[in-house]
């Protein structure tokens, strides 16, 4: 239906555009036409005279004239004489009789009212037109109003098969896919719950950040399933007018039990569930009605009629205590950022359909990629690919990998911009201080990949990873990755005994775990008390602001205490890099010649001393490589 409405909105200007062009055509013609108006005396001199080229007569039977056309010799191109006659026999006879003697073309033509199409044309149609365009008028109107009647309808989308999704292609989400596993056992067989007197969650509530597979999961739930899958977003219950968004809520859950057992998808659930009765963004009465909806139709459906409802969110600490009691949303499935593991599995999932180079190692990607979500590493590899193909390669390899890992987390690296000598070499001393100090201590963040190319705001960066991922971390751990972050900064001050401002992100991050240490871990000589306490939800990313529990005699003790802990780790970080001066300055030499260096190349530097020769050894490999051909090709000819 759509189709068929676009092609008449295209076709129909076009039919417009050469109807006014005929028009204008005509237009042209009957003003360039020059027509000489002659009363019957003059016609009567004109047949005793030899002027006369053409005549064309018309009979008008109704008003018993003859209408006289032509032209004569000395008119021009676009001139005519025009003129009516009397209808008579002797008319005709002086006209025909002055052709036998001056031999001017004579010509005649019906009479036009004669004609039943032509009667119809200028009768009828006239009254057709103005009938049809009136009912037409009228026909968008009632449409109008249709479309303003089907403005509570609901929005959700229905997915097609074709569009079947299943675990197969949901990677890294092993223990969420088991926990949601039952829900495809229910809906394939709802009645081998019923005979226990099981009764399965109404609905889950998927928590986690962005682009974890939220909305990926609940896909795979209904193509495992092989059920409807319906989708709608919680912003698209929210009208300007209060009452659409609750009508909208009781006609989605309609079509669903017309369409059970189905799996009913909203996304971004805290656009419409956000708890009533606070300040928090303002009173929404469309907002909240369309809420108190939601809970109705959710009591209202019994608990096995084959009907699930999956949500997802990123703040389900704004959620309202309603929504998430027991009859509702049962059951919460935090889906986290994947680990190592969850990480490769990820990328071998959306590398299906690329090549890769052999020397490309998804285990050695997973390993930089701390703190990547599933959708932050399919755009890894599509800023791979997109590099590669810019370059004109055949396959991705690991220099594009690099190249977009740095694109993703620092943005485009700026060639334009030059260094001069002190600012190069400066930069690269800071950033050997991070490398020396994560080689050096055992609990520091070691350095993946270090680079003095300038990228958007910084002139160059290292990327710290931990050694190990752990939910739990101690307070040695802590110290020492503060000692890491601070190991710029004493580099620069060791080097060139002199600071600059390049530490101040460094700066943010010690700091920032300093407080938490000594106001929430209880790692300071204040003792285990939790002096803040976050009130923004864990997976929000932001910091709106912390109850604040203690007075202003204890809020100096935490300014003293984590001014304390970041100068013990100052002092720490300098005594290492003194004792490692050598080390610092064979990685920052490095560095300004080579400008990016990897972690397989800085283990190799430290061990040998000097960087390996990578075409050196390619060379070798192809001599081999020749060598051992050559030699099978001996075999086979003799």
């Amino acid at each position: 239906m759509v189709k068929k409405n676009n092609i008449r909105r295209g076709f129909f200007p076009y039919l417009l555009l050469i109807i006014i062009g005929f028009i204008v055509i005509m237009a042209l013609n009957f003003f360039n036409q020059k027509i000489n108006v002659l009363t019957y005396n003059e016609f009567e001199e004109l047949l005793r005279s030899e002027e006369i080229e053409t005549i064309t007569i018309v009979p008008r039977d109704r008003a018993k004239v003859y209408e006289v056309t032509g032209r004569l010799f000395e008119y021009e191109e676009n001139e005519t004489f025009f003129s009516r006659v009397p209808f008579s026999e002797q008319v005709m006879t002086r006209i025909l009789n002055a052709r036998e003697e001056y031999g001017f073309e004579l010509n005649t033509e019906s009479d036009p009212e004669s004609s039943t199409f032509l009667l119809f044309l200028l009768n009828v149609l006239p009254i057709l037109l103005l009938v049809g365009g009136v009912f037409y008028i009228f026909a968008r109107q009632m449409s109008g109003n249709t479309r303003s009647l089907d403005f509570g309808k609901s929005k959700a989308k229905l997915h097609e098969d074709s569009d079947k999704t299943t675990f197969e292609k949901v990677a890294g989400l092993t223990e969420e896919k088991e926990e949601v596993a039952e829900l495809i056992d229910f809906l394939k067989n709802p009645k081998k719950f019923q005979s226990l007197g099981a009764r399965i969650p109404k609905g889950v509530l998927l928590v986690g950040p962005p682009g974890t597979g939220k909305t990926l999961l609940a896909k795979a739930v209904a193509g495992e399933a092989n059920v409807p899958f319906y989708y709608i977003s919680g912003s698209d219950f929210v009208e300007l007018f209060v009452g659409i968004g609750a009508s909208r809520v009781r006609d989605m859950f309609k079509q669903a039990k017309h369409n059970a057992p189905c799996l009913i998808f909203i996304d971004e659930i805290d656009a419409v569930g956000r708890q009533r009765g606070t300040g928090l963004g303002g009173g929404h009465d469309e907002r909240e009605q369309t809420l108190n909806q939601l809970l109705t139709e959710m009591d209202g459906f019994g608990v096995n009629e084959g009907i699930i409802i999956i949500a997802a969110t990123n703040r389900p600490d704004v959620l309202d205590p309603a929504l998430l009691r027991p009859g509702r949303f049962d059951r919460q499935v935090t889906v986290n950022l994947p680990d190592i593991k969850g990480r490769e599995e990820i990328l071998e999932v959306h590398a299906k359909n690329k090549i890769f180079s052999p020397s490309v190692k998804f285990s050695n990607i997973a390993k930089r990629t701390v703190g990547f979500s599933g959708a932050d590493l399919e755009n890894l590899l599509n800023e791979a690919a997109l590099l590669a193909v810019r370059l004109n390669k055949k396959q991705i390899t690991m220099s594009e990998i690099d190249e977009a890992t740095d694109r993703v987390l620092m943005g485009p690296a700026k060639k334009s911009k030059k260094y001069t000598e002190k600012e190069k070499s400066l930069v690269a001393h800071h950033e050997a201080g991070h490398v020396v100090l994560g080689l050096k201590l055992d609990d520091a963040h070691d350095v993946q990949k270090v680079t003095i190319i300038p990228r958007s705001y910084a002139g160059g960066y290292a990327m710290m990873v931990p050694k190990e991922e752990k939910y739990t971390q101690t307070k040695k751990e802590l110290t020492e990755r503060i000692i890491g972050l601070l190991g710029g900064r004493v580099a620069e001050e060791i080097i060139f005994n002199e600071i600059t401002t390049g530490a101040h992100n460094d700066f943010g991050k010690a700091t920032k775990i300093a407080r938490s240490m000594v106001t929430e871990y209880g790692m300071s000589d204040l003792g285990p008390i939790q002096l803040e306490d976050r009130e923004e939800g864990v997976f929000l990313g932001r910091d709106y602001n912390k109850s604040r529990n203690f007075s202003n005699e204890v809020a100096h003790e935490i300014d003293e205490q984590i001014r304390k802990i970041i100068s013990d780790c100052y002092n720490k970080a300098q005594k290492i890099i003194k004792e490692n001066v050598d080390l610092l300055k064979l990685i920052a030499e490095t560095l300004i010649e080579h400008e990016t260096l990897t972690k397989e190349q800085i283990d190799y530097l430290v061990e040998h001393g000097y960087m390996p020769k990578e075409e050196t050894e390619v060379e070798s490999k192809e001599v081999k490589v020749n060598k051992t051909t050559a030699k099978e090709k001996k075999k086979n000819s003799n």
